[in-house]
């Protein structure tokens, strides 16, 4: 199990990327512009940079739904590699099934 301070540092940087999503999303169409003047673009470019570094979003870390283990993370589930194959020998989930051959 994840410490509880990762996890809620995690959660507050996912609600802070929600919060300067749009912000950031047009800072970055005037930069990739053409159209954009030399002076637009600086002007973008040092307000992109005086945001908060957590409203990036390379800065939230995928972490299992369950306990929150950062390693291991399968994305189609949510799920680290540990809990995947728990869930999966107790038939928990549906669609998957344990592979011999």
């Amino acid at each position: 199990m994840a410490k509880k301070s990762a996890i809620a540092r995690n959660n507050r940087r996912k609600v802070m990327v929600a919060r300067y999503a749009e912000r950031r999303a047009e800072l970055k169409a005037v930069i990739r512009s053409p159209r954009s003047t030399p002076e637009a673009k600086a002007a973008a470019v040092s307000a992109l940079q005086a945001m908060p570094r957590d409203a990036s979003r390379t800065r939230v870390r995928n972490r299992d739904a369950i306990d929150g283990r950062p390693r291991g993370y399968v994305r189609a589930f949510g799920l680290s590699r540990i809990h995947l194959r728990d869930l999966a020998h107790r038939g928990e989930l549906p669609g998957v099934r344990k592979s011999s051959w």
